[in-house]
C-alpha cells in the first residue's frame, strides 16, 4: 500500500470515528471569505494525470504574482476533451492531488468535479464556486494561455464574466503574440482577461506518461509520494489495465 493509500485511509477512518461531515467544497478552505474582507482565490482545475513539479511552481508563481491568497486545485472528473482515452482513476487522481498539496498551506484540493459526475464543463464549476463563496471572494480561473485564448468558445462563456477573471500562462520562448492575446480579449467581451508569463519548470504530465510506459524513471518530475503512488499501481504502464 503507498503512503498516498494510507493517508487516504486515515482520513476516512477519522472522519468517520468524529462523525466528520465532508466540507461542500474543500478542506482548508471551505470558508474563506466568510470575515467580509476582500480576498483573491486562484482557480487551478486540470486532468492531473499525474500532477507534477510543473503544475505547482506554475500554482505558487501566480499566487505570487497576481496577489492571490490562496489555490484550488480541482481534478476534472469526467473530462470531454479526454473522451475515449484512457486515463487514471479520478479517486487516484484526487489522492494524488492531496498528497502533493499537502504541505503548502495556501493550497487546498476540491473534488466537486468527480463528485458531480457526468461530463465536466468549467461553467459548472465556476457556477458552483460563485454560488458557495461570498461577493468579496473573487474568482480568478488559471490555465494554459492557449485554452484561455479560446473561452469565447467554451460552452456557457456569455455567463462566464460574471463569475470570474480570467488569466492565460505563457512560457518564456512560447508566448502568445500580441495579435493573438488581442483577438482573444476581443472575442471574449464581457470576460476579463489577461496573460502572464511563468518561470515555470518545463514537465507535462503526457511527458511523464511517456516515460513512465518506456520504463523510465518520473523521480524529481513529481512529488515522491506521487511516484510511490503511481508506481505501486502501475499507472500509465503498458498494456497494464486500471478500472
Amino acid at each position: 500500500m503507498s503512503a498516498i493509500d494510507v493517508i487516504e485511509t486515515v482520513r476516512k477512518m477519522r472522519a468517520q470515528e468524529t462523525g466528520y461531515k465532508e466540507p461542500h467544497i474543500c478542506e482548508r478552505f471551505d470558508d474563506f471569505g466568510k470575515d467580509g474582507k476582500p480576498c483573491r482565490l486562484g482557480i487551478m482545475g486540470g486532468t492531473f494525470d499525474p500532477i507534477h513539479n510543473g503544475h505547482l511552481a506554475c500554482a505558487e508563481q501566480a499566487r505570487e504574482d497576481l496577489g492571490l491568497d490562496v489555490i484550488l486545485f480541482i481534478p476534472t472528473g469526467n473530462p470531454v476533451f479526454k473522451r475515449g482515452q484512457r486515463i487514471a482513476p479520478a479517486s487516484d487522481r484526487l489522492a494524488m492531488c492531496r498528497a502533493a498539496i499537502a504541505d503548502n498551506p495556501y493550497f487546498d484540493v476540491s473534488d466537486i468535479e468527480i463528485a458531480r459526475g457526468g461530463d465536466t464543463y468549467t461553467i459548472d464549476t465556476l457556477r458552483t464556486l460563485r454560488g458557495h463563496f461570498p461577493p468579496n471572494v473573487e474568482l480568478y480561473f488559471l490555465a494554459g494561455a492557449d485554452a484561455i485564448a479560446t473561452v469565447s468558445k467554451w460552452r456557457g462563456s456569455d455567463e462566464m464574466g460574471s463569475l470570474a477573471k480570467f488569466v492565460g500562462f505563457d512560457r518564456p520562448g512560447y508566448e502568445l503574440s500580441d495579435e493573438k492575446r488581442a483577438q482573444s480579449v476581443d472575442a471574449a467581451k464581457g470576460i476579463s482577461i489577461s496573460f502572464v508569463t511563468i518561470e515555470a519548470l518545463e514537465i507535462s504530465s503526457s511527458e511523464l506518461r511517456r516515460r513512465l510506459a518506456e520504463g523510465k524513471s518520473i523521480r524529481y518530475l513529481t512529488p515522491q509520494v506521487v511516484v510511490d503512488h503511481v508506481m505501486e499501481h502501475e499507472f500509465y504502464r503498458e498494456g497494464v489495465e486500471h478500472g
